[in-house]
């Protein structure tokens, strides 16, 4: 058996052939941040290069699934991910497999020709969607339903779709997927509301520096999401439980600058097994150390901040007027691409914006769609959206000078591409 993994290992090994993991102490290969799909595609190259097989043919129309799974796990893109997943999005944007070509059917993604999977070696560089897919899409498009499957049911539907080599087989199986991820939706809010509710109304919990929350009713397949939920609206560490097999479960989520996998590793005496990486890690405990382990936990965070305050930040990467984004700034912009953790979508500010008068709520969903310009110096309103920032509207339909932070995006509708602003956050002058 040859065992390939992607996480920090512990000090005891499983007995195989061999195990593949780049974290490994005495690991000598140079780059330590392969997804574990990553990984799995080093190993296949080997094969080929071991047994004389051409690359081309076998391994490369495996990028696409390689891109997936670096955007899914959130791993940095940064050298031989950033190439993994360049030439991944790459094969994804002009010959997606029907498994994939599937998914995005359920993502409002339409096609712009037929399907040339089958001719990937020869395909063109045109676009074979209405749009030109990104790390992004894969984050909350493809991912997401992907993962589904397993949540829900059983990870072979999705291993299925993957392999669907025509269309109509790979819709209707397509179909189970998206039926998985509108119950997993389901579940996730349903998990998150209750925890959100109980953290509300626990005034022991309230004020700790750490979240670790339990419930048994709660699906395994959803509790990671919950912990970023959780995360988002406190930010702070999380871990979320729920029951399995008369163990307790937990799923763990972290915040920049803080090791939750250090954190966890220093409870190891009161857990049966835990795994992960930085920001990001599962972990199984009896019943009977819940407690202990909470409070070990929260005490760790307490040592790491030391008295300081865990407060979201967004950086700034550059200053610029409303007037300086235009369709070649944009052209230039992309080359950085594909953006992700370590290669991060620049992040732009612009002073003194007004709106041209069209602030609105628009989804239901407290999220606001803005058109903004400056007068100094003078510029044509551009259009922008803010999520969950709703809540600005009524200061900026009276006219009122404010502050803005946002990724530049191209926004289709209707056919029709343009540039807008995706608003991070509002600052009212």
């Amino acid at each position: 058996v040859i065992i390939s993994d992607h996480h920090r290992p512990g000090e005891i090994l499983p007995d195989a052939l061999a195990v593949l993991d780049p974290k490994r102490i005495d690991c000598e290969y140079p780059y330590k941040e392969l997804s574990g799909c990553g990984v799995g595609f080093k190993i296949t190259q080997a094969y080929c290069r071991k047994y004389g097989l051409e690359e081309a043919k076998l391994v490369y129309p495996l990028l696409d699934l390689v891109a997936i799974s670096i955007a899914s796990d959130i791993v940095p893109i940064t050298d031989e991910n950033r190439v993994l997943s360049y030439f991944g999005l790459q094969q994804i944007n002009t010959a997606p497999r029907p498994g994939i070509e599937a998914i995005l059917k359920y993502s409002n993604i339409k096609q712009n020709s037929p399907n040339v999977y089958q001719s990937i070696q020869s395909a063109s560089s045109s676009n074979y969607f209405n749009k030109q897919l990104t790390i992004n899409d894969l984050v909350f498009l493809v991912g997401p339903r992907i993962n589904a499957a397993g949540r829900i049911a059983s990870g072979r539907k999705a291993v299925s779709l993957l392999l669907c080599d025509n269309i109509e087989e790979a819709s209707i199986v397509g179909k189970k997927i998206n039926d998985f991820n509108t119950e997993r939706k389901n579940l996730d809010h349903q998990a998150t509301q209750e925890a959100l509710s109980f953290l509300q109304n626990n005034e022991f919990l309230k004020d700790r520096k750490s979240t670790v929350v339990f419930d048994a009713s709660w699906s395994k397949g959803v509790i990671g999401i919950v912990a970023s939920r959780l995360t988002e609206t406190y930010y702070r560490p999380t871990i979320v439980f729920t029951e399995s097999n008369g163990a307790l479960t937990g799923s763990a989520r972290s915040v920049k600058g803080f090791d939750i996998y250090d954190a966890i590793e220093a409870c190891s005496d009161l857990l049966e097994h835990f795994g992960g990486h930085k920001y990001a890690a599962g972990l199984s405990i009896k019943p009977e150390n819940f407690e202990a382990f909470r409070d070990r936990f929260e005490k760790n965070v307490c040592n790491f901040l030391q008295g300081k305050k865990l407060v979201p930040e967004i950086e700034i990467d550059s200053i610029i007027n409303i007037s300086d984004i235009t369709s070649d700034f944009f052209r230039e912009l992309k080359k950085f691409a594909p953006f992700g953790p370590g290669n991060m979508n620049p992040v732009f500010a612009s002073y003194k914006v007004k709106d041209s008068g069209n602030a609105r709520i628009v989804g239901g969903n407290n999220h606001l769609k803005v058109s903004v310009f400056q007068m100094e110096p003078s510029s044509f309103p551009m259009n922008g959206i803010a999520f969950q920032l709703g809540h600005y509207c009524d200061c900026i339909q009276r006219g009122q000078a404010f502050n803005i932070c946002y990724h530049i995006e191209e926004n289709e509708w209707n056919g029709n591409v343009s540039l807008q602003l995706n608003v991070k956050d509002i600052r009212i002058d």
